[in-house]
């Protein structure tokens, strides 16, 4: 018996080192590029808890800190609330609120501030405004910019060489193709050639050379179209369709990969949209990646490095409210 001892060791060995191999290589199956197996490889994980409870809120990274605004309460009362994440520590904090309370703003960061743009001013999705509010977070102090030529809720905010591009969103009802950019230097307004598709509820995405605006609604239904913008010859195509058609949903770019997460169904007794998907450099298709923790709608996504967070949003479709926070972290080239 003592000589079938160490062959046995040997095989028992080597059946568990074979399941080991087996978990990455199953995770991966299926997936994309190899960033997004060595993601699913990862997965969410959970960060500490925001402080309040919402649904329908903005997002944008400035520095270490991300900032989510707005959105509604989980009273549905129209909030001016601002919170403020920090990265490093894992830890929420309030601030000072906005000037004026919003749901479904538009939210990005350029050149050190944040930007909140248009939203409803009510619960009933009647109100809307056009305004533009900047943050200085080095002053802590809010500030009411020129407004725009177009009052409009659940559009698009991208922050792209040095100046904002609002896309989309809805007034009246009625989804928009309406298109403009505002100069924070000349404090201006500029219309520029609309969207092909009129669209609310929708993500932006600022890639080198082109902005993306993907996915929202129209008629009360849940849309896979990506239009690319050109800054430069202000022309519009069509990118690759999203895997899933979602509206109310993030996307924030990791070194030219795009990543749309969150969202939900707009179909009688549909729910949030759990899968997640990206869209590499140069690829012709969505690959998946792992699907979130908590699925919600209205919530607010950023990225620091390559790191998505995805935050607060409604668990459910309709008034839903959470303060969950999650992120995800997408491989190294490096590690290609």
């Amino acid at each position: 018996m003592r000589r079938l001892r160490a062959p046995l060791r040997l095989r028992l060995l080597l059946v568990v080192g074979l399941a080991a191999a087996a978990i990455p290589a199953a995770c991966a199956a299926g997936g994309g590029d190899t960033a997004a197996r060595a993601a699913t490889e990862r997965g969410w994980r959970p960060l500490h808890p925001a402080l309040l409870h919402r649904t329908e809120v903005g997002a944008a990274r400035v520095g270490g800190f991300i900032y989510v605004v707005g959105g509604f309460l989980s009273s549905s009362e129209t909030t001016a609330a601002v919170e403020r994440y920090d990265i490093r520590r894992d830890r929420w904090k309030r601030l000072a609120p906005m000037p004026l309370a919003v749901n479904h703003p538009a939210v990005a960061a350029l050149g050190g501030r944040l930007y909140v743009y248009g939203g409803y001013t009510d619960s009933g999705f009647s109100a809307v405004t056009a305004a533009l509010q900047s943050f200085d977070p080095g002053t802590g102090s809010w500030h009411r910019l020129r407004a725009s030529p177009t009052a409009r809720a659940a559009a698009a905010l991208v922050a792209a060489g040095g100046r904002l591009y609002a896309f989309g969103g809805a007034a009246g009802g009625r989804p928009l193709t309406t298109t403009e950019s505002y100069d924070p230097e000349q404090r201006r307004w500029r219309g520029l050639p609309p969207m092909n598709f009129a669209r609310e509820h929708i993500a932006g995405v600022a890639r080198p050379g082109r902005i993306y605006v993907l996915g929202g609604r129209a008629g009360g239904r849940n849309l896979r179209i990506v239009e690319r913008y050109d800054p430069a010859s202000s022309a519009w195509s069509r990118g690759p369709s999203l895997s899933f058609p979602r509206s109310g949903f993030a996307a924030v770019s990791v070194e030219g990969t795009i990543v749309a997460f969150g969202g939900e169904e707009t179909r009688s007794g549909g729910s949030t949209i759990r899968p997640v998907e990206a869209l590499a450099p140069g690829a012709g298709s969505w690959s998946r990646l792992p699907g979130m923790l908590t699925p919600r709608h209205g919530l607010g996504g950023a990225s620091y490095g390559r790191r998505i967070y995805a935050l607060e949003g409604g668990p459910s479709p309709g008034f839903a409210f959470s303060n969950a926070a999650e992120v995800i972290e997408l491989p190294s080239p490096r590690r290609r």
